[in-house]
């Protein structure tokens, strides 16, 4: 109540609603911060290269291009697995176009650790397929980014999660909700793959989750003073909010 009305005497800048939605919590001891979005009513995207070709690469550059345009960048985070040139691992769709095949075979990486899966954004929805059920039903998406491995598939971790695992990374995902709402996270502490999906089964409640990567974890979240920074990235998931 007292931020709104500060705001609203014009003595703090609004900060535009989709920035707001972002918040640390704590789940079975380790600390991590999620951002919920609807994507009814939210703009997200997934973002790659510049008119010539160039990787966006870092949350600053990709900002500054959307000012430009009387726009900005909201809550983002890194959108997929990329090879050394930053290209998509697996399949990548931007505003319509294909840019990588999905892939369907398992491989070494994380990425090939099956089930993997497909992030999918039409206007006003979202959703996480299992890349297989992907590549036979092709449903339609404005956007698609695939990594791996799936984190939850409907409501039942991967198989391949060990309780025990002592391999601890701090990692990000994206989940969506039964009602459409989609979740990132991100861990603040290093955690393993079978932390990491309870979070999305048990606390999150998205019934499919996808995996986005672990080294390059990044989130960009300035309503919360989070600007990750480090080396660059490939595909991005971010929100596409009015300037300020």
């Amino acid at each position: 109540m007292l931020r709104a009305l500060i705001i609203a005497l014009g003595l703090a800048p609004a900060v535009p609603a989709a920035a707001q939605e972002c918040e640390r919590i704590t789940f079975d001891g380790l600390d991590h911060t999620i951002c919920e979005l609807d994507p009814a009513t939210t703009t997200l995207r997934l973002f790659h290269a510049d008119e010539r070709g160039a990787p966006w690469g870092h949350f600053p550059r990709l900002d500054a291009a959307l000012r430009r345009e009387g726009k900005a960048l909201g809550v983002a985070m890194n959108g997929g697995m990329y090879h050394d040139d930053r290209r998509p691992v697996g399949l990548y769709i931007e505003d319509g176009t294909e840019v990588q095949p999905v892939v369907t075979r398992a491989g070494p990486g994380n990425f090939g650790l099956l089930p993997n899966g497909v992030l999918c954004l039409s206007d006003g929805s979202a959703s996480v397929v299992e890349s297989r059920r992907f590549a036979e039903e092709r449903p339609e998406c404005r956007d698609a980014s695939q990594s791996g491995p799936m984190l939850v598939i409907d409501g039942a971790l991967h198989p391949r999660f060990l309780p025990d695992s002592t391999s601890r990374h701090i990692r990000n995902g994206v989940g969506v909700r039964e009602d459409g709402t989609v979740v990132l996270a991100i861990s603040d502490q290093p955690v393993t793959f079978h932390e990491f999906g309870r979070l999305f089964r048990d606390r999150l409640e998205t019934p499919d989750a996808l995996y986005l990567d672990g080294s390059v974890s990044r989130l960009w979240a300035p309503a919360i003073g989070r600007r990750d920074l480090g080396r660059a990235m490939g595909p991005i998931l971010g929100t596409v909010v009015p300037a300020d």
